[in-house]
């Protein structure tokens, strides 16, 4: 595995997957490393000697280069590969639809998931920004639901990376509180997304094991 990426990754994270299932489906090997962001291992002189924002998934590879954000890396694991949309307009619907997951779907879902779910010890600071983020996340989830009445997938190009990247929270919103079962041509597409080849959940994508035999 001297030649495979390194990726620095959390358990239960959306955006962790991300990049771990572009690698699942696509058979490509990885070296998983696990930080604990809840005990502060993200935080350590160690890990932002490698990544000095101190977030996670973050990827090294073998010639010393690294890359942060999960859409980014994702992207590029995905490049040269079946999961890229291949032409102009394709490619251009998955950046709108994955900056659309960072600002809209993301930014609303992950936030309530993790202080309601994740870690409800440390939402009490946080309990006037439940309601708020549930409204704009259920909005953003409308926008997708809509799109996706009369789409199988985020682009021309069929199930692609951009997928991947929306799935990231949207298929754990139910976690933050969010009325998933509302969203009927949302909930068709996950399971789309989960019926593809190669596809495991996030407990057994991230689960503690290397991707040396992903498929």
């Amino acid at each position: 595995m001297q030649d495979a990426p390194t990726l620095y990754v959390t358990r239960g994270s959306g955006n962790s997957i991300k990049p771990v299932l572009v690698a699942s489906q696509l058979g490509l090997p990885v070296q998983l490393r696990y930080l604990d962001v809840l005990a502060g291992e993200t935080q350590t002189p160690e890990f932002l000697a490698i990544n000095p924002l101190g977030a996670v998934p973050y990827m090294t590879l073998p010639d010393g280069t690294s890359l942060g954000e999960s859409n980014a890396i994702a992207w590029y694991l995905a490049e040269g590969t079946a999961l890229m949309p291949d032409t102009p307009l394709a490619r251009a619907q998955a950046v709108r639809w994955m900056n659309f997951e960072q600002t809209a779907l993301e930014a609303n879902i992950s936030p309530v998931r993790f202080f309601s779910f994740i870690a409800p010890d440390l939402g009490t600071d946080h309990q006037d920004m439940f309601s708020v983020w549930r409204e704009r996340g259920t909005a953003a989830l409308g926008v997708l639901e809509a799109y996706l009445r009369t789409h199988d997938f985020v682009t021309d190009h069929g199930y692609s990376v951009a997928d991947i990247a929306v799935f990231g929270y949207t298929h754990l919103a139910r976690e933050g509180g969010f009325a998933l079962d509302d969203f009927a041509a949302v909930c068709r597409w996950i399971q789309r997304v989960e019926a593809q080849p190669g596809y495991q959940p996030i407990d057994a994508l991230l689960c503690g094991d290397d991707l040396d035999q992903a498929a």
